[in-house]
Protein backbone atom coordinates (compact mmCIF):
# COMPACT_ATOMS: atom_id res chain seq x y z
CA UNK A 1 0.00 0.00 0.00
CA UNK A 2 1.48 3.57 -0.85
CA UNK A 3 1.60 6.45 1.79
CA UNK A 4 1.09 10.10 0.94
CA UNK A 5 4.17 12.29 0.41
CA UNK A 6 5.09 13.91 3.58
CA UNK A 7 4.57 17.52 1.79
CA UNK A 8 0.99 17.07 0.77
CA UNK A 9 1.97 17.23 -3.21
CA UNK A 10 0.73 15.17 -6.10
CA UNK A 11 2.96 13.86 -8.50
CA UNK A 12 1.50 13.85 -11.57
CA UNK A 13 2.36 11.28 -13.43
CA UNK A 14 1.00 9.37 -10.55
CA UNK A 15 -2.60 11.32 -11.28
CA UNK A 16 -1.92 10.37 -14.94
CA UNK A 17 -1.75 6.70 -13.45
CA UNK A 18 -5.07 6.99 -11.05
CA UNK A 19 -6.93 8.79 -14.15
CA UNK A 20 -6.16 5.71 -16.14
CA UNK A 21 -6.79 3.44 -13.15
CA UNK A 22 -10.21 5.32 -13.38
CA UNK A 23 -11.15 4.99 -17.00
CA UNK A 24 -11.24 1.32 -16.40
CA UNK A 25 -13.57 1.58 -13.62
CA UNK A 26 -15.06 5.07 -12.85
CA UNK A 27 -16.59 4.11 -9.71
CA UNK A 28 -12.92 3.63 -8.18
CA UNK A 29 -10.90 0.11 -8.41
CA UNK A 30 -8.96 -1.62 -5.45
CA UNK A 31 -5.60 -0.53 -7.64
CA UNK A 32 -6.27 3.21 -6.91
CA UNK A 33 -5.70 2.24 -3.04
CA UNK A 34 -3.16 0.03 -3.47
CA UNK A 35 -1.16 1.09 -6.47
CA UNK A 36 -1.32 5.07 -6.16
CA UNK A 37 -0.25 7.83 -3.89
CA UNK A 38 -3.60 8.96 -2.31
CA UNK A 39 -2.97 12.21 -3.06
CA UNK A 40 -2.42 12.04 -6.25
CA UNK A 41 -5.27 9.34 -6.58
CA UNK A 42 -7.13 11.88 -4.94
CA UNK A 43 -6.49 14.45 -7.37
CA UNK A 44 -8.09 12.34 -10.51
CA UNK A 45 -10.73 11.42 -8.22
CA UNK A 46 -11.73 15.03 -7.36
CA UNK A 47 -11.77 15.36 -11.91
CA UNK A 48 -13.98 12.10 -12.14
CA UNK A 49 -16.26 13.21 -9.63
CA UNK A 50 -16.50 16.61 -11.53
CA UNK A 51 -17.78 14.54 -14.21
CA UNK A 52 -20.18 12.63 -12.76
CA UNK A 53 -22.08 15.35 -10.93
CA UNK A 54 -22.12 17.35 -14.85
CA UNK A 55 -23.31 14.18 -15.67
CA UNK A 56 -25.42 13.83 -12.88
CA UNK A 57 -26.73 17.64 -12.97
CA UNK A 58 -27.63 17.28 -16.79
CA UNK A 59 -29.82 14.81 -15.99
CA UNK A 60 -31.45 15.83 -12.97
CA UNK A 61 -31.67 19.38 -13.35
CA UNK A 62 -29.63 19.94 -9.62
CA UNK A 63 -26.98 22.73 -9.31
CA UNK A 64 -23.88 20.33 -9.93
CA UNK A 65 -22.23 21.46 -6.71
CA UNK A 66 -25.08 20.19 -4.68
CA UNK A 67 -25.83 16.74 -6.31
CA UNK A 68 -23.88 14.71 -3.60
CA UNK A 69 -25.82 16.30 -1.23
CA UNK A 70 -29.22 15.83 -2.80
CA UNK A 71 -28.00 11.90 -2.87
CA UNK A 72 -27.90 12.06 0.74
CA UNK A 73 -31.82 12.04 0.80
CA UNK A 74 -31.67 8.77 -1.07
CA UNK A 75 -28.83 7.09 0.79
CA UNK A 76 -27.19 8.37 4.24
CA UNK A 77 -23.53 8.95 3.02
CA UNK A 78 -20.56 11.46 3.89
CA UNK A 79 -21.57 14.49 1.62
CA UNK A 80 -19.67 17.07 3.10
CA UNK A 81 -16.38 16.96 1.62
CA UNK A 82 -17.25 15.81 -1.86
CA UNK A 83 -19.68 19.19 -1.90
CA UNK A 84 -16.73 21.36 -0.82
CA UNK A 85 -14.26 19.85 -3.70
CA UNK A 86 -16.96 20.13 -5.96
CA UNK A 87 -17.73 23.78 -4.48
CA UNK A 88 -13.93 24.30 -5.16
CA UNK A 89 -14.12 23.09 -8.36
CA UNK A 90 -16.82 25.37 -9.45
CA UNK A 91 -15.28 28.38 -8.35
CA UNK A 92 -12.32 27.84 -10.63
CA UNK A 93 -9.87 25.83 -8.39
CA UNK A 94 -8.56 22.70 -10.38
CA UNK A 95 -8.98 19.32 -8.99
CA UNK A 96 -4.82 19.44 -8.30
CA UNK A 97 -5.63 22.45 -6.30
CA UNK A 98 -8.85 21.65 -4.19
CA UNK A 99 -7.07 18.32 -3.38
CA UNK A 100 -3.54 19.36 -2.33
CA UNK A 101 -5.16 22.49 -0.27
CA UNK A 102 -7.64 20.41 1.65
CA UNK A 103 -5.09 17.64 2.45
CA UNK A 104 -2.35 20.39 3.48
CA UNK A 105 -4.82 22.18 5.38
CA UNK A 106 -5.67 18.77 7.14
CA UNK A 107 -2.08 18.35 7.94
CA UNK A 108 -1.13 21.60 9.71
CA UNK A 109 -3.85 20.58 12.15
CA UNK A 110 -2.52 17.38 12.76
CA UNK A 111 0.92 19.24 13.79
CA UNK A 112 -1.09 21.43 15.81
CA UNK A 113 -1.07 24.35 13.52
CA UNK A 114 -4.71 26.89 12.82
CA UNK A 115 -4.06 27.40 9.15
CA UNK A 116 -6.95 29.45 8.36
CA UNK A 117 -8.07 32.00 11.47
CA UNK A 118 -10.28 33.76 9.73
CA UNK A 119 -12.30 30.97 8.57
CA UNK A 120 -12.64 29.64 12.20
CA UNK A 121 -14.14 32.88 13.06
CA UNK A 122 -16.94 32.54 10.80
CA UNK A 123 -17.32 29.22 12.59
CA UNK A 124 -17.71 30.48 15.37
CA UNK A 125 -20.06 33.74 14.61
CA UNK A 126 -21.97 31.69 12.86
CA UNK A 127 -22.17 29.19 16.27
CA UNK A 128 -23.24 32.16 18.02
CA UNK A 129 -25.70 33.27 16.04
CA UNK A 130 -27.30 29.51 15.87
CA UNK A 131 -27.18 29.82 19.61
CA UNK A 132 -28.35 32.87 19.89
CA UNK A 133 -31.59 31.59 18.33
CA UNK A 134 -31.56 28.31 20.07
CA UNK A 135 -34.69 27.47 22.36
CA UNK A 136 -32.08 25.71 24.38
CA UNK A 137 -31.35 28.46 27.20
CA UNK A 138 -28.76 25.58 28.80
CA UNK A 139 -26.73 25.47 25.55
CA UNK A 140 -23.42 27.63 25.37
CA UNK A 141 -20.84 28.03 23.11
CA UNK A 142 -18.37 26.00 25.14
CA UNK A 143 -20.84 23.07 24.69
CA UNK A 144 -19.63 22.99 20.40
CA UNK A 145 -17.48 20.90 19.29
CA UNK A 146 -16.19 22.52 15.88
CA UNK A 147 -14.42 20.46 12.77
CA UNK A 148 -11.30 21.61 12.40
CA UNK A 149 -10.58 20.24 8.79
CA UNK A 150 -13.12 18.01 6.97
CA UNK A 151 -10.42 15.01 6.83
CA UNK A 152 -9.33 12.80 9.24
CA UNK A 153 -5.46 14.60 9.67
CA UNK A 154 -4.35 11.33 10.46
CA UNK A 155 -5.01 10.08 6.98
CA UNK A 156 -5.80 12.64 4.98
CA UNK A 157 -5.16 12.23 1.35
CA UNK A 158 -6.56 8.42 2.22
CA UNK A 159 -9.96 9.85 3.81
CA UNK A 160 -10.59 12.36 0.83
CA UNK A 161 -10.17 9.40 -1.69
CA UNK A 162 -12.74 7.44 0.10
CA UNK A 163 -15.04 10.11 0.10
CA UNK A 164 -14.87 11.50 -3.41
CA UNK A 165 -15.52 8.19 -4.58
CA UNK A 166 -18.73 7.66 -2.34
CA UNK A 167 -19.60 11.21 -3.87
CA UNK A 168 -19.25 9.46 -7.85
CA UNK A 169 -21.52 6.54 -5.60
CA UNK A 170 -23.51 9.00 -4.79
CA UNK A 171 -23.81 10.67 -8.35
CA UNK A 172 -24.62 7.64 -10.16
CA UNK A 173 -27.68 7.26 -7.18
CA UNK A 174 -29.25 10.79 -8.10
CA UNK A 175 -28.80 10.06 -11.72
CA UNK A 176 -30.89 6.24 -11.43
CA UNK A 177 -33.49 8.04 -9.88
CA UNK A 178 -33.85 10.68 -12.89
CA UNK A 179 -32.62 8.29 -15.93
CA UNK A 180 -35.46 7.26 -17.98
CA UNK A 181 -33.48 4.64 -19.60
CA UNK A 182 -34.39 0.83 -19.84
CA UNK A 183 -32.84 -2.02 -21.00
CA UNK A 184 -34.30 -4.16 -23.21
CA UNK A 185 -34.78 -6.33 -20.48
CA UNK A 186 -36.41 -3.76 -17.93
CA UNK A 187 -40.00 -4.38 -19.91
CA UNK A 188 -41.49 -5.22 -16.25
CA UNK A 189 -42.75 -2.70 -13.18
CA UNK A 190 -39.62 -2.54 -11.39
CA UNK A 191 -41.85 -3.44 -8.52
CA UNK A 192 -42.04 -6.89 -9.40
CA UNK A 193 -38.30 -7.36 -10.17
CA UNK A 194 -36.62 -10.28 -7.78
CA UNK A 195 -33.42 -9.52 -6.36
CA UNK A 196 -32.03 -10.96 -9.47
CA UNK A 197 -33.76 -8.74 -11.67
CA UNK A 198 -33.01 -6.14 -9.95
CA UNK A 199 -28.75 -6.05 -9.78
CA UNK A 200 -28.86 -6.54 -13.42
CA UNK A 201 -30.88 -3.54 -13.48
CA UNK A 202 -28.47 -1.67 -10.88
CA UNK A 203 -25.61 -3.23 -13.13
CA UNK A 204 -26.32 -1.67 -16.30
CA UNK A 205 -27.28 1.52 -14.62
CA UNK A 206 -24.55 1.78 -13.38
CA UNK A 207 -22.52 1.07 -17.08
CA UNK A 208 -24.53 3.26 -18.58
CA UNK A 209 -23.50 6.40 -16.15
CA UNK A 210 -20.48 5.36 -16.26
CA UNK A 211 -19.75 5.58 -19.97
CA UNK A 212 -21.35 8.46 -19.62
CA UNK A 213 -19.16 9.61 -16.97
CA UNK A 214 -15.87 8.24 -18.84
CA UNK A 215 -17.25 10.83 -22.18
CA UNK A 216 -17.75 13.44 -19.72
CA UNK A 217 -13.95 13.26 -18.22
CA UNK A 218 -12.36 13.07 -21.61
CA UNK A 219 -13.88 16.40 -22.65
CA UNK A 220 -12.54 17.74 -19.95
CA UNK A 221 -9.31 15.96 -18.92
CA UNK A 222 -7.21 19.40 -19.70
CA UNK A 223 -8.47 20.16 -16.51
CA UNK A 224 -6.37 17.43 -14.90
CA UNK A 225 -3.26 18.26 -16.60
Amino acid sequence: MTTSRPDGHASPVQAAAADRFLQQAPFGPAGLFSDIDPTAAAVAAAHWLAAAAEVTADTSGHNPVQVVQEADNIEALPHETPTLVLGLIDDGATPHEAVTGLVRHAMHVADGLLPDPGALREQLDDVEQTLARSSDDGLDLEDVLLRLTPLDPKRPARDLLEDLLTGIHACWLLHSEYDDYAGENDTDDAQDWDDAQAEQHDNRSRERFAQLVRDTAATHHDRLL
